[in-house]
């Protein structure tokens, strides 16, 4: 499946605005040269790192060493936690994972051994964000239900919404679009508790609401809370939310294929981004233009925004987006006809997304070089790569299965509980009319009752949580469906790819020595032309489409052939005659006999269609 870069490079958070115009940076770098070794000039380098931090990196690396050193020296550690926070955010943009983990849970653990909670929260949610980005959900999560813990000690009403909204956020990246709803309506009911009003986190909670109905698919539903919350921001004249909720509307716009309004929400954000400076707000929006000037056709003005948005990318350290924007960066590079560029980014997103074991992002980077591959005419490497496509997919699909493979299991699990419940409920009722138990025998029946209900409730709320696994099977099919064209055409292409090398490989019989490596060639190449491997797979894929079609012909038509079986399926999918050929592997003419020798077989005649009797089987 193609992938833009339509996610994030932020989380949905309320935000401060730290920068401060040269005479601020001026006045703070003055009292810091006259002041004390003291928690006072502490404060002021961190003033000075905060002021830095999203302009010279250099200077504000400096002053959270400074900070921190002084800190140490007079057994400040309120500052020592707070220094360790400011390297960890610089490493982040640096950027150095592993460094930036260090510092991260160096502050948290020195912040809890003072039991300092304000900083600690503060410490807890900037290390929630930079997991986010990264994919580690788990330990998002965590890290987040900690920041939640600390707010309610701190009875802070909006620091508790805070975290609220950002388990809902790190569920919507996670695609738990029910867990993602069910906290963001959770956020709404403590807001309206909260005095006096705050409109911010409100504006906010609309936004999610709209968010998470546009990422399970339903775009009409997301408009109007969408455009609620971006009015909101209007009012409150809040830049850093506007330039936000621009951007989930130019998504939104997307989706629905209205690509001019799109472009004009991004084109807005993206002009109030470069007035706030922030490069992450600016490399999304130059991502999500790309994609609407791919889809013009304007591949050369895609590339270049590309390009821009890749070295702000790679700058911001998220290493999910780095790897999303190599393959996109290939992908532009494909369409413009640089072949070269696209295998070198392919090959550069590859490389990092098996090292870090990324399997959604390592097939795009396999299947889209694969292309590129072909159209320079290195088949061989073209195939090699279609195959490992084939097994990254395979293992996704497979991980799929298991997870409807438990889902049934509950299901099953559940059902039985209900009629152990009825059963039990049944004798009670029976015996209290005959009247041959006594109280007590009574009270015990209705424990062991209360008990199957505990447990039939808990089974409920497995099921419950794995309802969003049915949500997303509704789009299963449709996708499978998308999938089984594509293996098929794959199959095909495979096919004329490695009867093209067959072709090329025979004007190499030019001698003795030549002709033994070309008769191994051929032989190989003939090998792979016969495997059963590709068919096997397709045919777990069209039976996941159209389930029971191979078995009701079989049973209805006994001495169709599997070869029979095979042109059926095809036709089933409403391929031409040439590709049918090529997956096959025989002639035009070959599809001609197969077909008229199928057609006597299920007694069509001469007036009827073959092609719509079966799409109609």
């Amino acid at each position: 499946m193609k992938r833009l870069l339509f996610q994030l490079y932020f989380i949905l958070i309320p935000y401060v605005l730290t920068s401060q115009n040269d005479k601020k940076i001026d006045s703070l770098l003055n009292a810091f040269n006259n002041q004390p070794e003291s928690i006072e000039k502490v404060k002021t380098s961190q003033k000075l790192f905060h002021a830095f931090k999203h302009k010279k990196n250099k200077e504000a690396y400096k002053h959270a060493n400074l900070g921190l050193a002084l800190s140490k020296k007079i057994n400040y550690k309120t500052g020592e936690g707070l220094g360790y926070l400011n390297l960890a955010y610089y490493y982040r943009f640096f950027p150095d994972l592993d460094s930036t983990r260090y510092y991260f849970k160096k502050s948290v653990k020195t912040l809890s051994s003072i039991d300092d909670k304000k900083n600690l929260w503060f410490a807890l949610n900037e290390y929630a964000i930079f997991e986010t980005i990264q994919g580690d959900f788990k330990t998002a999560l965590r890290l987040a239900d900690n920041g939640l813990e600390v707010a309610t000690a701190l009875k802070h009403g909006p620091h508790i919404v805070d975290n609220i909204q950002r388990k809902s956020t790190i569920y919507m990246d996670n695609g738990d679009f029910k867990l993602a709803m069910k906290e963001a309506l959770k956020a709404s009911r403590v807001l309206d508790t909260i005095k006096p009003e705050n409109k911010v986190g409100k504006a906010i909670a609309i936004g999610d609401i709209g968010r998470i109905e546009m990422l399970r698919g339903n775009y009409t539903e997301a408009i109007e809370p969408l455009k609620e919350s971006l009015q909101k921001f209007k009012t409150l004249k809040n830049e850093y939310w506007i330039a936000v909720m621009d951007i989930e509307l130019g998504n939104l716009y997307w989706y629905l294929e209205d690509y001019e309004t799109s472009l004009e929400y991004y084109e807005h954000s993206l002009v109030i981004s470069r007035a706030m400076e922030r490069d992450d707000f600016i490399a999304s929006n130059l991502s999500n233009m790309a994609g609407i000037y791919s889809k013009r056709g304007e591949h050369k003005k895609a590339l270049e925004l590309l390009l821009e948005s890749h070295k702000i990318t790679s700058k911001i350290g998220s290493t999910n987006n780095i790897i999303i924007s190599y393959n996109e960066i290939g992908n532009a590079s494909f369409r413009s006809g640089n072949y070269k560029k696209a295998i070198e980014s392919h090959s550069t997103a590859i490389k990092m997304a098996d090292s870090m074991k990324l399997l959604n992002l390592l097939e795009d980077g396999f299947r889209n070089r694969s292309l590129a591959y072909e159209k320079i005419g290195n088949y061989p490497k073209a195939l090699s790569d279609q195959r490992q496509y084939q097994i990254i997919h395979d293992s996704l699909y497979n991980e799929n299965t298991s997870k409807q493979i438990d889902e049934l299991k509950t299901q099953y699990e559940t059902e039985k509980k209900e009629q152990q419940i009825l059963l039990q409920q049944n004798e009670i009722n029976l015996l209290e009319k005959k009247g041959e138990i006594n109280t007590l025998y009574l009270v015990l029946l209705g424990f062991g009752l209360l008990l199957s209900l505990i447990g039939f409730y808990a089974l409920r709320q497995k099921l419950k949580r794995n309802r969003i696994e049915k949500e997303k099977l509704n789009l299963e099919l449709d996708y499978k469906k998308k999938e089984l064209t594509s293996h098929a055409l794959h199959l095909a292409k495979k096919n004329e790819v490695l009867e093209n090398l067959k072709q090329q490989a025979k004007t190499f019989k030019t001698s003795e020595n030549s002709k033994k490596g070309y008769n191994q060639l051929i032989r190989t190449i003939n090998f792979d032309l016969k495997d059963d491997n590709n068919w096997e797979n397709f045919s777990r894929y069209f039976e996941q489409v159209h389930s029971g079609f191979n078995s009701n012909i079989k049973e209805k038509f006994p001495e169709v052939t599997s070869n029979e079986l095979r042109l059926m399926s095809l036709l089933k999918m409403n391929l031409s005659s040439k590709e049918i050929a090529n997956i096959l592997n025989i002639s035009h003419e070959g599809v001609k006999k197969a077909r008229y020798r199928l057609r006597k077989k299920l007694g069509i005649s001469r007036e009827d269609s073959l092609q719509d009797f079966v799409l109609n089987f």
